[in-house]
């Protein structure tokens, strides 16, 4: 590889500074084999597949989007890395995001990725997919590692700073400057790097297959359970209580999910949760007093008053039959809040049973929520298994193998709590 520029800052004085703690960590400031040109033809992407399938080890990979702009979370941007390959940045839009021509050299290799479960659903969509896996945020998190952000973590065990700044940046931007580009490029510079270190680390830990264990979890997980009634995420909901505001709630947000799909722009763009909530207290009772509440007075949404509108005054003609319950279907276990009133020994189950759990995470060091899945306690502790099963009920759930064996004699006891 041609020799890259400088990592340190240019008067070198940040790196000699030092903290209480040790020296400071070295300014990771541009690409050690300077910044690559955009990837975005055919012929240039067959040219990084052939330069990636010729490459070794294993293969750094990220996906910028455009989350608070867009309403879909396609990737704006893929970066790759691979020793004897370098890095490589590829613009999928000009392909109509169609990566596949890039799949053969990325299938075998191990994937190494921050916080995977962000990203591997963009990146199936360019026809790009892990056949291995290994997730640095993850591993960090099983370590026990209190910072398990990326710029945080480099820091601590590579003792490089990244560069910040444009993570939520609106990656659809064309052309992309040249600094988020930079940007871009460093985030997976040290990706193998950092986890070899990590490897090392959970190994001598014990830690190594259980990590193992999750990042194939992560890997094979299927899409979400899509929420039965998503509208009742609106923000400040909670302040509703009468089922025909609930109405409004619902129909104002349905006629913006379907505006903004069409568009491709970030719901909370196209109309605020809080401007839904308001039309839905105020009850206007005319397009034209909708149009003079505020947010809806706007010159950008003078134009979609009828649209708004529209929604509204159906919501109305609904029939009380029609209309949303005050509070969402149950699904799963109440509250817990409830359980020591509808059934004071499930409750007692459920406090051994967290008590049991976060002493094994506090022994292992690992958060309570790694070991496993909250939801799936509370399920296993409101209903246990009538034939006594835990393992079996936990392996039906989704834990993984070492989370079972590690939390099923203590669960077993805690099961057995009475209030």
């Amino acid at each position: 590889m041609p020799e890259g520029p400088d990592r340190s800052s240019t008067d070198g004085s940040a790196a000699e500074e030092g903290t209480p703690e040790g020296p400071a960590p070295t300014p990771l400031l541009a690409p050690a084999d300077g910044l690559p040109p955009v990837v975005a033809d055919r012929d240039a992407l067959r040219a990084t597949a052939a330069a990636f399938a010729a490459g070794t080890g294993p293969i750094a990979v990220d996906a910028e989007r455009a989350s608070g702009f867009k309403y879909s979370q396609r990737a704006y941007l893929v970066q790759l890395r691979r020793a004897g390959a370098g890095t490589a940045l590829v613009d999928p839009i000009p392909m109509g995001s169609d990566l596949s021509d890039l799949a053969p050299a990325l299938t075998g290799p191990e994937w190494v990725l921050h916080a995977a479960s962000q990203d591997l659903a963009c990146l199936a969509e360019t026809g790009l997919a892990p056949s291995r896996l290994f997730d640095t945020e993850l591993a960090g998190r099983l370590a026990g590692l209190p910072r398990v952000g990326l710029g945080p973590m480099v820091e601590n065990l590579l003792g490089l700073a990244l560069e910040k700044g444009h993570g939520a940046a609106d990656w659809s931007r064309r052309p992309l400057p040249q600094d988020w580009l930079v940007y871009a490029a460093l985030d997976v510079e040290v990706l193998v790097e950092l986890r070899d270190v990590l490897t090392a680390l959970l190994d001598e830990q014990g830690k190594l297959d259980w990590a193992h264990q999750e990042f194939e979890a992560v890997r094979t997980a299927g899409p979400p359970t899509p929420r039965a009634e998503p509208w009742r995420r609106t923000s400040g909901i909670h302040k509703l209580r009468k089922p025909r505001q609930l109405a409004a709630v619902r129909a104002l947000w349905e006629a913006r999910d379907r505006l903004a799909a069409e568009r491709d722009i970030a719901p909370g763009r196209v109309l605020p949760d809080a401007a839904i909530v308001d039309a839905a207290v105020t009850a206007p009772e005319t397009a034209g007093a909708l149009g003079g509440l505020p947010v809806f007075r706007g010159r950008s949404q003078r134009r979609l008053t009828a649209y708004w509108w529209s929604a509204l005054a159906a919501a109305e003609r609904l029939d009380a039959a029609d209309l949303p319950r005050p509070t969402a279907p149950a699904e799963g276990p109440p509250p817990v809040a409830r359980w020591a009133d509808r059934d004071p020994d499930a409750a007692a189950r459920l406090a051994a049973a967290r008590a049991a759990v976060a002493a094994i995470g506090t022994e292992r060091t690992v958060p309570v929520e790694n070991l496993l899945q909250p939801d799936l306690l509370r399920r296993l502790c409101w209903t246990p298994p009538e034939d006594g099963d835990v393992a079996g009920f936990l392996r039906k759930g989704g834990a993984r193998e070492w989370q079972i064996e590690l939390l099923s004699p203590g669960l077993v006891t805690a099961l057995a709590a009475r209030a």
